[in-house]
Protein backbone atom coordinates (compact mmCIF):
# COMPACT_ATOMS: atom_id res chain seq x y z
CA UNK A 1 0.00 0.00 0.00
CA UNK A 2 1.19 3.67 -0.60
CA UNK A 3 1.52 4.88 2.75
CA UNK A 4 1.34 8.53 1.48
CA UNK A 5 -2.30 8.38 0.62
CA UNK A 6 -4.84 8.19 3.48
CA UNK A 7 -6.00 4.96 4.62
CA UNK A 8 -9.84 4.18 4.89
CA UNK A 9 -12.05 1.10 6.23
CA UNK A 10 -15.59 0.30 4.30
CA UNK A 11 -17.75 -2.57 5.28
CA UNK A 12 -20.39 -3.74 3.36
CA UNK A 13 -18.52 -3.31 0.14
CA UNK A 14 -19.01 -5.52 -1.89
CA UNK A 15 -21.92 -4.11 -3.35
CA UNK A 16 -24.79 -1.40 -2.90
CA UNK A 17 -24.12 1.84 -0.78
CA UNK A 18 -20.72 0.31 0.30
CA UNK A 19 -19.42 0.03 -2.85
CA UNK A 20 -20.49 3.18 -3.91
CA UNK A 21 -18.87 4.41 -0.69
CA UNK A 22 -15.56 2.51 -1.74
CA UNK A 23 -15.41 4.10 -5.04
CA UNK A 24 -15.65 7.89 -3.19
CA UNK A 25 -12.56 7.04 -1.18
CA UNK A 26 -10.60 5.61 -3.92
CA UNK A 27 -11.88 8.63 -6.14
CA UNK A 28 -10.71 11.25 -3.07
CA UNK A 29 -6.96 10.18 -2.52
CA UNK A 30 -7.64 7.38 0.10
CA UNK A 31 -6.22 3.91 0.03
CA UNK A 32 -8.85 1.25 1.11
CA UNK A 33 -9.46 -2.01 3.23
CA UNK A 34 -12.66 -3.80 2.05
CA UNK A 35 -14.85 -6.18 4.65
CA UNK A 36 -17.81 -8.26 3.00
CA UNK A 37 -18.54 -12.10 3.68
CA UNK A 38 -19.56 -12.66 0.35
CA UNK A 39 -17.61 -13.86 -3.23
CA UNK A 40 -18.82 -10.36 -4.62
CA UNK A 41 -16.13 -8.65 -2.24
CA UNK A 42 -13.04 -9.64 -4.65
CA UNK A 43 -15.22 -8.07 -7.98
CA UNK A 44 -16.05 -5.05 -6.09
CA UNK A 45 -12.34 -5.23 -5.00
CA UNK A 46 -11.35 -4.79 -8.69
CA UNK A 47 -13.28 -2.33 -9.71
CA UNK A 48 -12.40 0.42 -6.60
CA UNK A 49 -8.57 -0.70 -7.67
CA UNK A 50 -9.51 0.81 -11.32
CA UNK A 51 -9.82 3.94 -9.38
CA UNK A 52 -6.38 4.55 -8.43
CA UNK A 53 -6.80 2.48 -5.04
CA UNK A 54 -4.57 0.70 -3.25
CA UNK A 55 -6.90 -1.98 -1.84
CA UNK A 56 -6.43 -4.26 0.46
CA UNK A 57 -9.58 -7.02 0.98
CA UNK A 58 -10.98 -8.75 3.99
CA UNK A 59 -13.26 -12.13 3.63
CA UNK A 60 -15.04 -12.15 7.22
CA UNK A 61 -18.71 -12.27 8.47
CA UNK A 62 -18.92 -9.40 10.82
CA UNK A 63 -21.77 -10.82 12.59
CA UNK A 64 -19.75 -12.73 14.75
CA UNK A 65 -17.20 -11.63 16.97
CA UNK A 66 -14.50 -13.62 15.04
CA UNK A 67 -15.14 -11.52 11.80
CA UNK A 68 -14.79 -8.51 13.67
CA UNK A 69 -11.61 -9.94 14.77
CA UNK A 70 -10.49 -10.74 12.15
CA UNK A 71 -11.30 -7.24 10.07
CA UNK A 72 -9.53 -5.76 13.20
CA UNK A 73 -6.31 -7.81 13.04
CA UNK A 74 -6.33 -7.11 9.07
CA UNK A 75 -6.32 -2.82 9.65
CA UNK A 76 -3.70 -3.31 12.41
CA UNK A 77 -1.32 -5.38 9.95
CA UNK A 78 -1.24 -2.72 7.61
CA UNK A 79 0.70 -0.88 9.86
CA UNK A 80 -1.37 2.51 8.95
CA UNK A 81 -3.82 5.06 10.73
CA UNK A 82 -7.32 4.69 9.46
CA UNK A 83 -8.27 8.38 8.27
CA UNK A 84 -11.79 7.40 8.05
CA UNK A 85 -14.13 4.28 8.64
CA UNK A 86 -17.42 3.79 6.81
CA UNK A 87 -19.48 1.21 9.24
CA UNK A 88 -21.49 0.24 6.39
CA UNK A 89 -22.48 -3.52 6.80
CA UNK A 90 -25.96 -4.65 7.66
CA UNK A 91 -29.05 -6.79 7.00
CA UNK A 92 -32.53 -6.58 6.83
CA UNK A 93 -35.48 -8.51 7.56
CA UNK A 94 -39.14 -8.43 6.38
CA UNK A 95 -42.15 -9.88 7.58
CA UNK A 96 -43.89 -10.30 10.96
CA UNK A 97 -42.09 -10.60 14.13
CA UNK A 98 -44.36 -13.60 14.96
CA UNK A 99 -43.75 -15.27 11.62
CA UNK A 100 -40.02 -14.77 11.30
CA UNK A 101 -37.44 -17.03 12.77
CA UNK A 102 -35.47 -15.76 15.79
CA UNK A 103 -32.10 -16.87 14.07
CA UNK A 104 -33.00 -14.03 11.29
CA UNK A 105 -33.80 -11.54 13.54
CA UNK A 106 -30.71 -11.70 16.22
CA UNK A 107 -28.07 -12.12 12.83
CA UNK A 108 -29.59 -8.41 12.40
CA UNK A 109 -29.11 -7.65 15.69
CA UNK A 110 -25.40 -9.08 15.46
CA UNK A 111 -24.10 -7.27 12.20
CA UNK A 112 -26.12 -4.08 12.06
CA UNK A 113 -26.06 -3.20 16.20
CA UNK A 114 -23.32 -5.42 17.38
CA UNK A 115 -20.40 -5.36 14.56
CA UNK A 116 -21.00 -1.55 14.57
CA UNK A 117 -20.35 -1.24 18.50
CA UNK A 118 -17.35 -3.60 18.31
CA UNK A 119 -15.77 -1.97 15.43
CA UNK A 120 -16.27 1.22 16.58
CA UNK A 121 -14.36 0.13 20.09
CA UNK A 122 -11.38 -0.94 17.83
CA UNK A 123 -11.31 1.96 15.68
CA UNK A 124 -11.86 4.96 18.05
CA UNK A 125 -8.80 4.47 20.19
CA UNK A 126 -6.31 5.42 18.13
CA UNK A 127 -8.20 8.00 16.27
CA UNK A 128 -8.89 9.91 19.38
CA UNK A 129 -4.90 8.93 20.59
CA UNK A 130 -3.87 10.82 16.78
CA UNK A 131 -6.85 13.63 17.44
CA UNK A 132 -7.73 12.78 13.88
CA UNK A 133 -10.24 10.36 12.10
CA UNK A 134 -13.64 10.16 10.47
CA UNK A 135 -16.18 7.85 11.34
CA UNK A 136 -19.28 6.72 9.15
CA UNK A 137 -22.09 5.18 10.46
CA UNK A 138 -25.14 3.78 7.95
CA UNK A 139 -28.06 4.55 9.74
CA UNK A 140 -31.55 4.76 8.00
CA UNK A 141 -34.70 7.41 7.23
CA UNK A 142 -36.63 4.09 9.65
CA UNK A 143 -34.30 4.84 12.43
CA UNK A 144 -37.12 7.75 12.96
CA UNK A 145 -40.12 5.13 11.80
CA UNK A 146 -41.53 2.37 14.47
CA UNK A 147 -40.97 -0.48 11.64
CA UNK A 148 -44.38 -2.40 11.52
CA UNK A 149 -43.41 -5.63 9.66
CA UNK A 150 -40.16 -5.18 9.97
CA UNK A 151 -39.41 -4.42 13.65
CA UNK A 152 -36.07 -5.20 14.56
CA UNK A 153 -34.30 -3.89 11.34
CA UNK A 154 -36.03 -0.48 12.17
CA UNK A 155 -35.05 -0.72 16.18
CA UNK A 156 -31.18 -1.62 14.71
CA UNK A 157 -31.46 2.02 12.60
CA UNK A 158 -32.81 4.03 15.74
CA UNK A 159 -29.86 2.32 17.94
CA UNK A 160 -27.18 3.29 15.13
CA UNK A 161 -28.38 6.70 15.25
CA UNK A 162 -28.85 7.18 18.95
CA UNK A 163 -24.89 5.65 19.06
CA UNK A 164 -23.73 8.20 16.75
CA UNK A 165 -25.19 11.10 18.63
CA UNK A 166 -24.02 10.05 21.82
CA UNK A 167 -20.46 9.52 20.35
CA UNK A 168 -20.52 12.78 18.81
CA UNK A 169 -21.38 14.11 21.89
CA UNK A 170 -18.45 12.64 24.08
CA UNK A 171 -16.34 12.95 21.36
CA UNK A 172 -16.43 17.22 20.52
CA UNK A 173 -13.28 18.10 22.38
CA UNK A 174 -11.67 16.13 20.10
CA UNK A 175 -10.79 16.07 16.48
CA UNK A 176 -12.62 12.85 15.57
CA UNK A 177 -16.07 13.24 13.79
CA UNK A 178 -18.74 11.08 13.88
CA UNK A 179 -21.25 11.48 11.10
CA UNK A 180 -25.02 9.30 10.16
CA UNK A 181 -25.72 8.55 6.66
CA UNK A 182 -29.88 8.46 6.69
CA UNK A 183 -30.88 6.77 3.30
CA UNK A 184 -34.43 5.67 2.31
CA UNK A 185 -35.59 3.13 0.26
CA UNK A 186 -32.44 2.68 -2.10
CA UNK A 187 -31.49 0.10 -5.44
CA UNK A 188 -29.59 -2.50 -3.87
CA UNK A 189 -30.26 -6.37 -2.72
CA UNK A 190 -31.33 -5.31 0.46
CA UNK A 191 -35.05 -5.57 -0.21
CA UNK A 192 -34.57 -9.41 -1.77
CA UNK A 193 -32.19 -10.48 1.13
CA UNK A 194 -35.37 -9.19 3.45
CA UNK A 195 -37.80 -11.36 1.63
CA UNK A 196 -39.38 -7.87 0.85
CA UNK A 197 -40.21 -8.05 -2.86
CA UNK A 198 -43.95 -8.97 -3.14
CA UNK A 199 -43.76 -5.30 -0.71
CA UNK A 200 -44.76 -1.76 -1.64
CA UNK A 201 -41.40 -0.67 -0.98
CA UNK A 202 -39.59 -3.65 -2.27
CA UNK A 203 -41.31 -2.39 -5.59
CA UNK A 204 -41.32 1.42 -5.56
CA UNK A 205 -38.77 2.80 -7.37
CA UNK A 206 -35.60 3.52 -5.18
CA UNK A 207 -32.85 6.00 -4.82
CA UNK A 208 -29.62 5.59 -6.77
CA UNK A 209 -27.15 4.54 -3.93
CA UNK A 210 -24.34 6.24 -5.75
CA UNK A 211 -26.17 9.42 -5.38
CA UNK A 212 -26.49 8.40 -1.19
CA UNK A 213 -22.80 7.61 -1.22
CA UNK A 214 -21.70 10.36 -2.95
CA UNK A 215 -23.68 12.37 -0.10
CA UNK A 216 -22.68 10.75 2.69
CA UNK A 217 -18.88 10.98 1.75
CA UNK A 218 -19.47 14.83 1.61
CA UNK A 219 -20.82 14.70 4.58
CA UNK A 220 -18.13 12.92 6.30
CA UNK A 221 -15.39 15.07 4.88
CA UNK A 222 -17.20 17.60 6.41
CA UNK A 223 -17.85 16.83 9.34
CA UNK A 224 -21.09 17.36 9.40
CA UNK A 225 -23.48 15.11 12.32
CA UNK A 226 -25.88 13.73 10.02
CA UNK A 227 -27.70 13.80 7.01
CA UNK A 228 -30.75 12.14 5.56
CA UNK A 229 -29.14 11.39 1.61
CA UNK A 230 -30.93 10.09 -1.67
CA UNK A 231 -33.65 11.85 -3.70
CA UNK A 232 -36.16 15.02 -2.60
CA UNK A 233 -38.49 12.65 -2.11
CA UNK A 234 -36.78 10.92 0.77
CA UNK A 235 -35.33 14.28 2.29
CA UNK A 236 -39.12 15.43 2.67
CA UNK A 237 -39.81 12.15 4.32
CA UNK A 238 -37.21 12.88 6.48
CA UNK A 239 -38.62 16.37 7.38
CA UNK A 240 -42.16 14.74 7.78
CA UNK A 241 -40.88 12.36 9.77
CA UNK A 242 -39.92 15.06 12.32
CA UNK A 243 -43.41 16.11 13.21
CA UNK A 244 -45.99 12.90 12.72
CA UNK A 245 -46.63 11.11 15.39
CA UNK A 246 -45.41 7.78 15.66
CA UNK A 247 -48.56 5.51 15.68
CA UNK A 248 -49.55 7.58 12.32
CA UNK A 249 -45.84 6.04 11.19
CA UNK A 250 -46.48 2.76 11.84
CA UNK A 251 -49.67 2.42 10.30
CA UNK A 252 -47.84 4.19 6.98
CA UNK A 253 -45.02 1.74 7.47
CA UNK A 254 -47.29 -1.28 7.53
CA UNK A 255 -49.01 -0.34 4.57
CA UNK A 256 -45.16 -0.28 2.68
CA UNK A 257 -43.99 -3.24 4.09
CA UNK A 258 -46.42 -5.65 4.75
CA UNK A 259 -45.90 -8.92 3.06
CA UNK A 260 -48.18 -9.37 -0.45
CA UNK A 261 -48.45 -4.79 0.20
CA UNK A 262 -46.94 -4.81 -3.60
CA UNK A 263 -49.25 -7.44 -5.11
CA UNK A 264 -51.75 -5.10 -7.17
CA UNK A 265 -48.61 -2.57 -8.32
Amino acid sequence: MNETRPLAVVTGASSGIGFELAKQFAENGFDLVLCAENSGLGIAADEVRAHGADVHRVKADLATAEGAERLLGAIVATGRPVAAAALNAGVGQGGAFLDTDLADEVRVIDLNITSTVRLAKGLLPDMVARDEGRLLFTSSIDATVPGSFQAVYNASKSFIQSFAQALQNELKDTGVTVTSVMPGATETHFFHRAGMEDTQVGRQKKDDPQDVARQGFEALMAGRKKIVAGSVKTKAQGLVSKIVPGSVKAAAHRKMAEPGSGESN
